[in-house]
């Protein structure tokens, strides 16, 4: 028996008689510690706030890295400095990222459809290889500024406005990273906190521009084009960190610490004899799950409903973002009752 639940559970659930009252204690105690409504119009409510969240993120930041970036460019016009170049392209693009994601939360915001059954929120998945594309494009442009700098080296002007510009620099996107990671992961967006590190890295980049104005004011004509190319270095790093996380999203990969925490309050559901099956995934930034769990066979229609009903509940206490449940009772087998998933045995893989 399949239930996809939308009820309002700020009613108590009945369980059995040696389970009821204490039960009933521990889902007044759980609503205290973590109060939530389970009704439809609520769950969208969350979703639209959550998505709220990340735009105000995004274009905070996008503000804050494209007055950044405009400095930077300036001083980059007076002084030639490559490694202030790749900085700032790099900031720049950092800021960009903005819009896709952007795109992907308004997206997400939109009801399901006919079509599109689960929603939206799989636009933030595109939108996070959009940010790896340009990661990966912000390094090769650096990679090619550095190189073309080394084999024709020059030298830099107004080195005092190159460290003030790096000092910007960093300061601007260390405090983007911050917002970014921590509304990121507030919501459950990979892609925004993928962004956040990108930003950060960022950051580390601009500090590197001193050490080659430093180099420079040294006259050391090749510390310019050298920290270039270290920041290209920088910048892989974190396309590999983003690359990673983004391939896991599309993947559908969880962190198994939510599916632990997600079977041990399965298994503390009254009726619950046994879990069949346990799938999480991410949708966008919130998260689903689809579970088959072992009850009594003995049990009429109604109560084996009522166990899956507090199934889902124990599993919208337990795991955070998770907006949704399909909870399936199978009944438990006896050595006089047919396999009752006989019929589709032959069309497992």
């Amino acid at each position: 028996m399949d239930d996809r639940h939308g009820h309002d559970h700020g009613h108590e659930h009945g369980h059995d008689h040696t389970h009821g009252r204490g039960a009933r204690r521990r889902h007044r105690a759980g609503h205290l510690l973590r109060p939530h409504s389970h009704d439809t119009a609520d769950k969208v409510d969350q979703a639209l706030e959550s998505s709220a969240r990340g735009l105000r993120a995004l274009w905070t930041s996008l503000a804050i890295l494209g007055a950044t970036a405009v400095a930077q460019a300036v001083v980059v016009v007076a002084s030639g400095s490559v490694a202030l170049l790749g900085d700032t392209v790099h900031n720049a693009a950092d800021a960009l990222t903005a819009l896709p994601l952007g795109l992907a939360f308004l997206l997400g915001r939109r009801a399901a459809t006919r079509r599109f059954t689960y929603g939206y929120g799989r636009a933030e998945d595109l939108a996070g290889i959009a940010i790896v594309l340009t990661i990966a494009a912000s390094a090769a442009f650096a990679a090619w500024t550095a190189t073309d700098r080394l084999l024709h080296p020059r030298d830099i002007d107004q080195l005092p406005a190159v460290a003030a510009a790096a000092v910007v620099g960093f300061i601007g996107n260390e405090w983007v990273a911050r917002y970014r990671i921590r509304v990121g992961r507030d919501i459950g967006s990979a892609a925004l906190v993928a962004d956040g590190l990108h930003a950060r890295t960022d950051g580390f980049t601009s500090l590197a521009v001193l050490v080659s104005a430093a180099g420079a004011a040294l006259g050391w004509r090749l510390a310019d084009p050298l920290v270039g190319l270290a920041i290209t270095a920088a910048i892989l790093l974190v396309l590999r960190d983003a690359a990673r996380e983004v391939f896991r999203r599309v993947m559908d990969a969880v962190d198994p610490a939510l599916t632990d925490a997600a079977e041990r309050a399965l298994r503390a559901v009254p009726g619950v004899r046994d879990i069949g099956e346990l799938r999480l995934r991410w949708i966008g930034h919130r998260l689903r799950a689809e579970v088959a769990v072992v009850v009594g066979g003995e049990l009429s229609v109604r109560e084996a409903h009522r166990v899956a009903v507090d199934a889902e509940h124990a599993l919208l206490h337990a795991v955070p973002r998770l907006t949704a449940a399909l909870i399936h009772a199978d009944p438990a087998p006896t050595d006089r009752t047919p396999d009752p998933h006989a019929p589709l045995a032959h069309h497992a893989a």
